[in-house]
């Protein structure tokens, strides 16, 4: 995970429409940048349907949501129109941002260990400067505590 108090890494990557987005397109605006392992899994599902509960509290604070996985743009499609989420889901599959912002990690599930996104969400400033740093967060709990973290 990246420091606070660290630049944001920038990046570019297709949301659910096929649509290309850079972070730095956000400047002026907080961003909850959020990792997460799987489209359409129960936790990843909890979490994106709290954040996209909550979504008319995160822009009345100036935030915006970008949920990020290595998932397809076809795939976050779905997921979007399944649970009509209404915000921004980040394709991901060459682990550009995964990567940059160190979530990918080694994980240990009923004893096996492999390598995964670890779910983790970020905090970051109007000016791009990483504020919060969360790893290994609670899929159902999180969108509530970042927008309290607001």
């Amino acid at each position: 995970m990246l420091e606070i108090g660290t630049k944001a890494p920038d990046f570019e990557l297709p949301d659910q429409n096929g649509k290309m987005h850079r972070l730095s397109d956000y400047r002026g605006q907080k961003v909850i940048l959020y990792f997460y392992p799987k489209d359409n899994t129960s936790g990843c599902t909890k979490q994106a349907c709290g954040f996209s509960e909550r979504r008319p509290q995160f822009s009345e604070k100036g935030a915006v949501i970008l949920g990020v996985s290595r998932d397809s743009v076809a795939s976050h499609k779905k997921f979007e129109t399944n649970h009509n989420l209404g915000f921004t889901l980040l394709s991901d599959p060459e682990m550009t941002a995964i990567q940059a912002y160190g979530v990918w990690q080694e994980k240990k599930l009923y004893g096996k260990t492999s390598m995964g996104i670890v779910r983790s969400t970020y905090l970051i400033d109007e000016d791009g400067t990483i504020v919060r740093a969360m790893g290994g967060v609670k899929a159902a709990d999180n969108p509530q505590q970042m927008l309290e973290m607001l």
